[in-house]
């Protein structure tokens, strides 16, 4: 397929509603962007709240998907550091505005003028993708296009909510999906203990924590076992953060790692009281990724993933809302290719 020709991509043309296939031009890169042919992109919770209308102003009609792997087809002018042929990562964060206060100590997660990847700019649910350059990754070539995908969010935003954990060596994971069963294995190699709570009747989902190497795995309805140094909740259920509260001793964080979340309810300050605190995670920067993928290789991280073609956006989204998919979902473009 020529880059200068046509291309497949599913469109969100309003939100709560179903993607709709389209066939559209290869869009071209402006001064500074370069073109990716993707091979394969995660189908992230992050998605679900964009198709479903919890996460406001995204703009439509508009290709979502910002797990994205792939090789440089083409570039734009001004671009030197990357070449056609070489495979590259476009994640969350689009582009910052450079000038901030916040892009100017080192927060640019917290610009204002932030655009994101398939939210507020085009993302990988098509079969080409124009991405700023300065804020794309390369990857390395191992592991597969599918397997990484899910490195360029649920392992960053993971990355970034056990960082700021601190050095919790008792770490609780509430929700054991796509970031919980990467950051799992992160622990295990910082030589961390994991306790995953998950909905007290997916034994699938404590079966495979356990495989992990969990200490423990159970209901999160269920109080743990132990006191633990931090939470990081991953399931964006407000009703967890006071339960979490009570699972962690004086002195321990509950990190809330999603960009939405249900209302959180009243709970008593004793809950809080020992200098605990209760923060949230909110995107991710250019250096979350270059450390990130350089723990990932060293601790031989493998994902999880459940592979579905590009026409099928639907079905993982479906998959995912229903809490049916272990580790994560992605779109692998090649697998209609091959059909």
């Amino acid at each position: 397929m020529s880059a200068r020709g046509t291309m497949r991509a599913m469109l969100l043309e309003r939100a709560r509603s179903p993607l709709v296939p389209h066939v559209r031009d290869v869009p071209q890169p402006g001064d500074g962007e370069i073109l990716v042919a993707v091979h394969a992109c995660g189908v992230c919770r992050t998605d679900l709240h964009v198709v479903d209308g919890e996460l406001p102003h995204a703009r439509v009609p508009l290709v979502p998907g910002h797990e994205i792997v792939g090789r440089v087809a083409a570039v734009g002018a001004g671009v030197l550091d990357v070449a056609p042929g070489d495979r590259v990562g476009i994640p969350w964060l689009a582009r910052t505005c450079g000038a901030c206060r916040y892009c100017a100590s080192g927060r640019e997660n917290l610009c204002d003028t932030a655009a994101f990847t398939g939210y507020t700019v085009d993302g990988g649910y098509a079969e080409y993708a124009v991405a700023n350059a300065r804020f794309c990754f390369r990857l390395p070539e191992e592991p597969s296009d599918a397997e990484i995908a899910p490195w360029l969010c649920a392992g960053l935003i993971g990355y970034r909510a056990l960082r700021i954990a601190g050095d919790a060596r008792r770490v609780g994971l509430y929700g054991f999906g796509a970031a919980a069963h990467m950051i799992a294995q992160v622990c295990r190699y910082q030589q961390r203990e994991v306790f995953a709570f998950t909905r007290r009747e997916d034994v699938e989902a404590q079966r495979f924590a356990r495989e992990l190497g969990a200490a423990w795995a159970g209901g999160s309805d269920e109080a743990a076992p132990c006191e633990l140094d931090a939470a990081i909740l991953f399931a964006p259920i407000g009703a967890l953060v006071p339960k979490a509260l009570r699972d962690v001793a004086k002195g321990g964080s509950v990190v809330c790692a999603g960009i939405h979340m249900s209302d959180i309810p009243a709970f008593a300050y004793e809950a809080l009281w020992g200098e605990r605190c209760v923060r949230s995670v909110a995107n991710l920067t250019r250096q979350d990724g270059v450390e990130f993928i350089d723990l990932a290789q060293r601790a031989g991280i493998e994902s999880r993933v459940s592979a579905f073609p590009l026409a099928a956006a639907n079905d993982a989204l479906a998959a995912l809302r229903a809490g049916r998919v272990t580790g994560a979902a992605v779109l692998d473009v090649r697998l209609e290719h091959a059909a």
